[in-house]
């Protein structure tokens, strides 16, 4: 009975996604309440509290008086929408109880899906709004009582009805919808059996297929813990099979899920919100993100065959690999070339982001339908498409839950202004040095991002953080991008690095070795955001030469640093071919206009000149580890 609600709740979040994508959104807050209501109510059959334990029906009341408390707190917002938009009305007793419903719902939720921590961060941010008023200066305001406090969360758009759940109930909830219909109607399929027919054959084969299906699936999921756990099932044991050693299996698998998140035409809920952020299309963000992602791919590839020749690593076997004919046969290739055809026309002739994600909806389930008629019954057909609304709904429940609990922490921090504070007393710790301020951000943006979702954690440093920057001249587009690559980085960086804890539970290895591989593949990718302020071209800007200046910086940097840290030689002298990577790296990255010239012609130069490594030149990275 329980599976079964859970199930019907499912597709009615995937339904309503779909209806309101195509014949456009309610009001603001009528689409944010009834979107928030389902994905609370799904979020407490998914996540029941007690399950499996004596006290389940004493977790049973819970949960049906949190799913009431929800109900009638975006109920009540929907039949009063009117009023509270053009009245602004004075919170009551009421209205404190519903916004304290609906905001212990949501923490909850977000406490048995997520962890502890990001809903400890949002009810210290509460606490400070209403005791901040008792600390020592600086981070003192001027206090605020409950009923100012409710009406700012509850009784406008500005709390938990704010931009985040917006964008959450509208973008973000549209193109994971694409995403989970993409994949049950065979997209994930023909993603994998691309990926194994274009590495599966060289050095390391197997690596790459992970590298180039995670890269692939993330485009379209955009979740790096969502995509270890679908293409790691997959990808790390055939690398196991095959002699790989377990934590780089899992290393390589976790980055590269990573990187989906920065890869256009999708990314992940993230990119979404800095486009809402910024107040730009998310074209801009998606056109600025595109070096960005081939300097990430193209590193962790070149580091991954640079590894597997030196510890010689196997290819994939020819009959693991599916035939050309089979990947582009219509049945398999239409129903993709229809969705994402259909999605870039749509962008293209100016519709709106959530109407493109329909129109590639639609494009989808046309081509799935003609591609299918004849060969799969219209039953198993429609069991297809209902997985996939199920499928997007389940995965709302966690975006949905994140960001409205983001939306409050952020509202609180605009209420009391301690993101001003926080921006300010960096910027004077720093002296208005922007390396200075780069470096301490984005080892801030790594400690905050522990623990927490990509886009929950960009949320919050975009709030606190990406204000320092833009404050001594850094361009917000520029900012918010070094920020969004430093919380995503926070998924494969130690101590608390999720996405490797996944790969490394699959290839059933310790994850700490695991997370030392995964900083090494990334390590190109720990640079690029500091790009984003040397070299404007790196988001598209300045013009062809800019361009052209980061391209070549870049390229120099994914040759260089992998070559390094894979311990590559040169003339088989170590502390000489050392050097001569450090020259290339700096000079890379050096803000002249030669220097990345110069550094790719002594790169160029060292490897024509290239000798055979000698004994003593083999180092650790030569070594195949258990």
């Amino acid at each position: 009975m329980f599976k079964k609600l859970s199930a019907a709740l499912a597709v009615l979040v995937g339904v309503f996604v779909f209806w309101t994508a195509g014949a456009g959104p309610f009001e603001s807050l009528i689409q944010r309440a009834i979107f928030l209501a389902l994905v609370t109510c799904l979020g407490l059959t998914l996540y029941p509290l007690g399950a499996g334990t004596r006290w389940r029906p004493l977790g049973l009341v819970i949960d049906l008086a949190l799913a009431a408390a929800t109900l009638a707190a975006c109920t009540y917002v929907v039949v009063n929408y009117d009023r509270i938009m053009t009245e602004l009305p004075w919170a009551s007793s009421l209205d404190m109880a519903l916004t304290a419903g609906l905001t212990l719902s949501v923490l909850e939720l977000s406490r048995r899906a997520v962890g502890i921590i990001f809903p400890a961060m949002v009810a210290m941010g509460l606490a400070y709004a209403l005791f901040g008023h008792l600390l020592p200066a600086p981070f003192n305001h001027r206090g605020f009582d409950v009923a100012f406090v409710t009406e700012t969360l509850f009784l406008g758009d500005l709390g938990i009805w704010g931009m985040l759940t917006g964008v959450a109930a509208t973008v973000i909830a549209a193109f994971v919808l694409f995403g989970a219909l993409l994949l049950h109607t065979g997209g994930g399929q023909a993603f994998m059996d691309l990926a194994m027919r274009l590495g599966g054959r060289s050095p390391g084969g197997a690596a790459k297929v992970a590298t180039i299906a995670s890269g692939l699936f993330g485009m379209i999921s955009g979740s790096a813990v969502a995509n270890v756990a679908t293409t790691g099932n997959f990808t790390i044991p055939m690398m196991r099979r095959l002699g790989y050693p377990a934590p780089f299996a899992a290393a390589v698998e976790a980055v590269a899920s990573t990187g989906g998140q920065l890869a256009p035409p999708i990314m992940g809920a993230a990119a979404f919100v800095m486009a809402e952020i910024l107040g730009v299309s998310y074209f801009t963000v998606m056109a600025a993100a595109v070096i960005p992602a081939l300097l990430f791919y193209l590193s962790v590839f070149i580091t991954v065959h640079i590894v597997s020749l030196r510890r010689g690593l196997r290819a994939a076997p020819e009959e693991d690999l599916p035939a050309w004919n089979a990947i582009f046969a219509p049945r398999r290739a239409l129903p993709v070339v229809a969705a994402l055809g259909a999605l870039l026309l749509a962008i293209l002739t100016g519709r709106s982001v959530t109407t493109a994600a329909f129109w590639g909806v639609l494009g989808l389930l046309l081509a799935y339908v003609a591609t299918n008629i004849g060969r799969t019954s219209p039953r198993e057909m429609a069991s297809h498409v209902v997985a996939g609304l199920a499928d997007a709904g389940r995965g709302l429940v966690i975006i949905g839950v994140l960001l409205a609990g983001a939306q409050i922490l952020v509202s609180m921090i605009n209420l009391t202004g301690v993101g001003v504070v926080i921006s300010s007393l960096i910027v004077q710790l720093a002296g208005d040095n922007v390396g200075i301020i780069a470096i301490i951000v984005a080892v801030v943006c790594l400690i905050m991002g522990m623990g927490l979702p990509t886009t929950a954690a960009y949320v919050l440093v975009a709030a606190v953080l990406a204000p320092a920057m833009t404050t001594v001249g850094v361009d917000p587009l520029s900012a918010q991008m070094f920020v969004f690559y430093f919380a995503t980085l926070s998924v494969v960086t130690p101590p608390v690095c999720i996405a490797v804890f996944v790969g490394a539970g699959i290839a059933q290895t310790n994850w700490l070795p695991a997370a030392l591989e995964a900083v090494r593949l990334a390590a190109v990718v720990y640079l690029v955001p500091f790009l984003f302020l040397i070299y404007p071209g790196m988001t598209g800007n300045g013009g062809t030469l800019a361009v052209l200046d980061a391209v070549l910086t870049g390229g120099a940097l994914v040759l260089a640093i992998p070559a390094l840290l894979s311990g590559l030689p040169l003339f088989g002298k170590r502390l000489l071919d050392g050097v001569i990577y450090l020259a290339v790296i700096v000079l890379a990255v050096l803000p002249f206009t030669l220097t990345p010239l110069i550094a790719i012609a002594i790169l160029a130069w060292a490897f024509l000149r290239k000798q055979p490594p000698s004994k003593d030149a083999a180092g650790p990275a030569l070594e195949r580890q258990p």
